[in-house]
């Protein structure tokens, strides 16, 4: 199989399901952290141990991101409390959205176990999760982070999808996809094991194939700071999240950025940084 992609590498837009597991010993799992983190060490992502180039950053807490013209954050929630009716009530952030012009680039990061890394058991089991439940296709390869996999899901073009579309972007379906009611969907996953943490990006968008909207995420990826903290935690158990001040700050301004964080409408984001 072959996906069109400048380059042979490469969760469904919400990330792969993680389940918790037993914290491990440091006796455990003597391998080394990882490869992706050797692959891209010369540039980040960094520890926050480490020595790493100063920048403007937004402060998620567990994840400091670069910002730079042209990008939007939003924050991606997960429900923790729900009414009767299966409505959310509350909840807490559980990844960063970067997103630049027709792309998007998901953030999260994990904890890990001390002395090995996790991302080649995640990538398969993604690869998996996808071929068996999603009906997808996927292929393995490398990136400059390392081992990435690229994979080709059936994405639904409903009545309900096709009607939410800015009228720009239906005009470019081709008519096929439409009649059929679905148009496959690429999605590329990076995945950079570090110190006692794992920091997965979902690519999607134009920068699949699009090299200078993919070497802005790359930026942005490599100039990522994890923040993992002393609390012993669960391999795969996320790490906390938070929202940045200058979120706060852009509402009350009247800047473009929601001014309520409702995270069950639209999450709170800046629409572009400049």
């Amino acid at each position: 199989m072959a996906f069109g992609r400048r380059r042979q590498a490469e969760e469904p837009a919400e990330g792969p399901e993680v389940t918790e597991e037993p914290a491990e010993t440091a006796e455990e799992a003597p391998a080394e952290a990882g490869s992706a983190k050797a692959e891209s060490a010369a540039g980040g992502p960094w520890d926050s141990e480490d020595s790493f180039p100063e920048l403007q950053r937004l402060d998620f807490g567990a994840l400091q991101v670069p910002v730079a013209p042209g990008l939007g954050f939003q924050v991606n929630f997960e429900a923790t409390q729900v009414d009767e009716e299966g409505n959310p009530l509350d909840g807490r952030p559980v990844a960063v959205l970067v997103q630049y012009e027709e792309s998007a680039m998901q953030l999260q990061v994990f904890a890990a176990p001390k002395r090995s890394g996790i991302w080649d058991d995640v990538r398969r089991e993604t690869a998996k999760d996808i071929q068996e439940e999603a009906q997808g296709q996927t292929q393995e390869g490398e990136g400059p982070f390392g081992a990435e996999l690229l994979a080709m899901v059936p994405a639904a073009l409903t009545e309900e999808v096709l009607a939410e579309m800015p009228q720009e972007v239906r005009e470019q379906i081709p008519a096929e996809f439409v009649e059929q009611g679905w148009a496959p969907q690429i999605i590329r996953f990076l995945g950079v094991d570090g110190p006692r943490w794992f920091l997965q990006a979902v690519v999607q968008g134009a920068a699949i194939e699009d090299e200078e909207q993919w070497q802005v995420l790359e930026d942005v990826l490599r100039g990522v700071v994890v923040h993992r903290g002393d609390a012993p935690m669960p391999p795969r158990e996320l790490l906390e999240l938070q929202i940045p001040q200058e979120f706060s700050e852009a509402g009350e301004d009247g800047e473009e950025a929601v001014e309520t964080f409702d995270p069950f409408e639209r999450g709170p984001e800046i629409t572009e940084v400049r």
